[in-house]
Formats: structure tokens, C-alpha cells, sequence
């Protein structure tokens, strides 16, 4: 094998990708601190237990494991950094009242989450915790749009979710709740036939039956949530789910929303109400996921109420139009010191120079050399070339 090839599902990113996602992450971070976002930075590993605050998800499968060489215990490769900025404002800042982080590292997939999808990804999120309202999960999703509008998304789709709507209706019927997953699986398929044989097979409520069918209906405009309030039950569970998304979509006037009251498998599994994705033509899959999940902190010891959302820097940019090559300046090698000012004050100014070290010609991707420094009647001065 030779000694350049790289694990499947991992990639170097060359000069010019590498530059315009630091671009990406300087400015996004720079958007969240406008909105009061404090930054944090957790460790790539920690101990598995605290990584896996969530078990039995989707999250614990794709963390990866290593041995602590000083305590011989085992290690997680932070998969999501979530459960990590939870554990921050649980045990760490412990503070009272409403606290908002934000947040930008690598995480690792044992394996991808699909056939397109990398392994490493350089996630960058921004969560509020210790409020409940509707108001926060306002405010995530105006900042997840304003982070794609940012970085020059045109036209961005925002889809709209409630899991637990579709869980309230499984937990009802004390004959599916032991079969939860099996039911999740035909609503997030939409599989009619699945769900009329679950039916019958199972012996559960006919109304239940009747119920779950009608969420796979349930998909589309803002008209949705007129036809759910038809079609479930007359419950506080269903008109608090109902009446959120309707807030949500209330507040957003402009902007492309449809509602999926079907998806109720999307995330990490740590999702506890109202769930969202940002779609934009040119990309596979969602830019953007989110939602919110109150209590994740427990396990830290502190169950707080939380929303938030996280995006992959590297599949955002991987979409937009090819970075551009920035101008700069040719100047000869020496170290006198009358061109090392000139050198120190165009740099200064914010100009990108290049010195040509002797006998070499330099290959560049990033750069575009237009100009010269060369020295005119005793004094350097720049030239077109």
C-alpha cells in the first residue's frame, strides 16, 4: 500500500478549499458573537461514557473508540459536539438563567452517514440553553439562516419537524410503545402498507392505526398543520406541537418552509421537540440540522432546557462556486533594509507579498501575482505586470 493513500472516507483539503473554510469559520463565528454566543472548545477526546450521554443512538455507533494510554480507560473520538457543550453548561459554567455557546472543531465517524458523506467533518453549531420557549427555537433558526445567507447560499429551503408528535402517538397505544423503532421506521418511510400490516398483526388501537396513517399524509406546505388538526386527536401534546410550528412559520415570513410531521427519526436520537433542516440546490443533503433537546445535561447533572444547531463547514463550502485566487505582490529576495520596510508597510496595508527566493519560480494556486515591487529611482515601488 502506498504510503500517501488515505482511509476511506478521509481527505486532505488543498490551499485553496482550506483557506475559503477558515473564511467560513472566522465569519460565522464573528455572526454568532453579534447574537451574544460565547465560544467554547472541548476536547477531541473524552472519556466514552460522558460522549455517550444519549445511548442507544445513532451517536454511539459512529463514535469511535480508543484506549487511554494513562488510565486504561476507554476513549471517544467526539463524533458530535453536542453532548460536550452540554456537559460545559451543565457541570462547568453552571450558570442560572438563559446561556448561549457556539462552537467549531473536527469531529470523527466511525463510519459515514452516507454514500456521499466524509468521515471527518469540521462542525460548527451555536446552542442555547436554559429556555424553553418557542422564542429560542425562533431565534436558532433565524441564526442557521443567517449563517448560510452568510456564506452566500441563495434561496434556502427550511424544513420543519416535531418527533415528539409522532412518539406521543406511538406511547398512547401501550401495544406499540415496546415496538417504537419498528414504527418510527415505516413513518420515516411513509410505508402505508407497512404500517395498515403493523395494524393488524399487532392488535393495537384501531385509532392508533388510523392516527399514524394519517401522519404519513401529513407533508408539505403550512397547510399541514390545518389538515393535522383534523385528522389526530384533540390532545394537549398534539395542539403544543401544532401550535409551535405554527408559531415558527408565523415568524418567518419570506423564507421556503415545509413541514414533514412523518420524520420523526432525523438527528442524533437526542432531539426532544421541534427539529429542523436547511436545504439548498446544489447540496445532497441538509446543510443544516437542529433542533430541541432538553435535557441532555442530565447525565452532567443539570437537566437544562436547550435548542441549537450544527452545520459541516467542509460540505458547505464543497457546494460553492470555486474559491477565487487572491492578487498579490512579486518581490525580489534580500534583506536590505530599505526593502524590508517596504515589504513590512505593504503587508501592513493588507497586501499579500511574495519574496522569490533565489533560483526559484513559486507554483501557486491561490494566488495571482499582478504586480511588482521593484526599485525606481532609489525607491520600491509597485509595478503592473
Amino acid at each position: 500500500m502506498s504510503n500517501w493513500l488515505l482511509p476511506e472516507s478521509l481527505a486532505d483539503i488543498l490551499p485553496a478549499e482550506a483557506r475559503r473554510i477558515e473564511e467560513l469559520r472566522r465569519n460565522l463565528l464573528d455572526l454568532y458573537r453579534t447574537y451574544g454566543f460565547e465560544l467554547v472548545a472541548p476536547p477531541l477526546v473524552e472519556y466514552l461514557e460522558s460522549l455517550q450521554a444519549v445511548s442507544g443512538t445513532d451517536l454511539n455507533l459512529r463514535t469511535s473508540k480508543v484506549v487511554d494510554q494513562i488510565s486504561g480507560r476507554t476513549m471517544g473520538v467526539r463524533a458530535d459536539m453536542t453532548p460536550q457543550v452540554a456537559r460545559i453548561d451543565a457541570h462547568l459554567l453552571n450558570r442560572e438563567g438563559v446561556t448561549r455557546l457556539c462552537y467549531c472543531g473536527s469531529v470523527l465517524h466511525a463510519r459515514p452517514a452516507g454514500l456521499l458523506s466524509d468521515r471527518e467533518l469540521l462542525q460548527i453549531g451555536a446552542e442555547i440553553f436554559g429556555h424553553a420557549g418557542v422564542e429560542s427555537d425562533l431565534e436558532v433558526i433565524q441564526l442557521a439562516l443567517a449563517s448560510v445567507g452568510r456564506a452566500g447560499v441563495h434561496h434556502p429551503r427550511l424544513d420543519l419537524n416535531y418527533p415528539g408528535l409522532g412518539r406521543f402517538l406511538i406511547e398512547r397505544d401501550p401495544v406499540l410503545k415496546p415496538r417504537a423503532a419498528e414504527v418510527c421506521d415505516l413513518l420515516n418511510a411513509k410505508d402505508v402498507s407497512g404500517i395498515h400490516a403493523l395494524g393488524r398483526e399487532s392488535g393495537c388501537l384501531p385509532e392508533s392505526t388510523r392516527y399514524l396513517l394519517a401522519l404519513t399524509s401529513l407533508y408539505g406546505g403550512a397547510d399541514v398543520l390545518e389538515r393535522a388538526r383534523g385528522l389526530l386527536p384533540d390532545a394537549p401534546e398534539v395542539r403544543e406541537a401544532l401550535g409551535s410550528l405554527r408559531t415558527l412559520i408565523d415568524a418567518l415570513p419570506g423564507h421556503e418552509i415545509t413541514v414533514d410531521l412523518a420524520d420523526i427519526g432525523s438527528g442524533y436520537g437526542y432531539h426532544s421537540g421541534l427539529v429542523f433542516s436547511v436545504y439548498a440546490e446544489g447540496w445532497h443533503d441538509a446543510l443544516v440540522r437542529g433542533g430541541r433537546f432538553d435535557g441532555i445535561g442530565r447525565l452532567y447533572g443539570r437537566a437544562r432546557p436547550a435548542t441549537g444547531f450544527s452545520l459541516d463547514l467542509r460540505k458547505l463550502s464543497a457546494g460553492l462556486p470555486p474559491a477565487q485566487a487572491a492578487r498579490a505582490v512579486r518581490a525580489p529576495w534580500g534583506n536590505q533594509p530599505d526593502l524590508i520596510e517596504a515589504l513590512k508597510r505593504l503587508r501592513q496595508s493588507g497586501e499579500i507579498v511574495i519574496q522569490m527566493l533565489p533560483g526559484q519560480e513559486p507554483s501557486l494556486d491561490e494566488f495571482v501575482i499582478d504586480r511588482e515591487l521593484v526599485l525606481l529611482d532609489g525607491q520600491w515601488q509597485l509595478r503592473a505586470l
